[in-house]
């Protein structure tokens, strides 16, 4: 599916999330990167030796969610804008997302969005929490988003209203 469409597999996704007991436990995050390139920028980010060094550049990343604390470095400096943050205790009813956005322009704070699918399909209103756009040329902004947790393993980007 992922070769002709582009859009990863419910299962694809399944395997790129840790384990519930990882996800109760606070902020973590999550690796889509299903192609093997020539890249490692998640690996030079990470200050907590969560993304494992590569063996081969063209390797796909290999995460220890224990060691991980949510920080975001990865999500902004991934160019394939493959990596979210998930925190699962965010709320009782919602979950917080982390996730790279690179439209114009940015959301604000507050607003209420349409939270998308992989395919780019509505599924249900956010909130935005956050938004963080760093001054560096080279950074992703990272939009904080309050998803409810039924909906956390679908939505991975958002479209603004109007």
């Amino acid at each position: 599916m992922l070769a002709v469409t582009g859009i990863p597999t419910a299962e694809d996704v399944e395997k790129a999330f840790p384990s519930e007991e990882r996800l109760a436990q606070g902020p973590v995050v999550v690796v889509e990167c299903y192609q093997s390139i020539p890249c490692n920028p998640c690996y030079t980010a990470c200050r907590t030796g969560a993304i494992k060094e590569f063996e081969d550049i063209n390797d796909l990343p290999t995460v220890d969610h224990s060691l991980c604390n949510g920080c975001t470095l990865c999500v902004s400096n991934c160019p394939g804008l493959s990596i979210m943050v998930v925190d699962m205790t965010y709320t009782e009813e919602e979950a917080l997302l982390k996730i790279p956005y690179e439209f114009l322009p940015l959301p604000e704070a507050g607003q209420m969005v349409k939270g998308l699918d992989r395919a780019g399909q509505e599924i249900c209103d956010v909130k935005v929490v956050r938004v963080v756009n760093s001054k560096a040329l080279d950074k992703t902004p990272v939009i904080s988003i309050a998803v409810k947790k039924d909906f956390v393993k679908l939505v991975r980007n958002i479209r603004m209203e109007g």
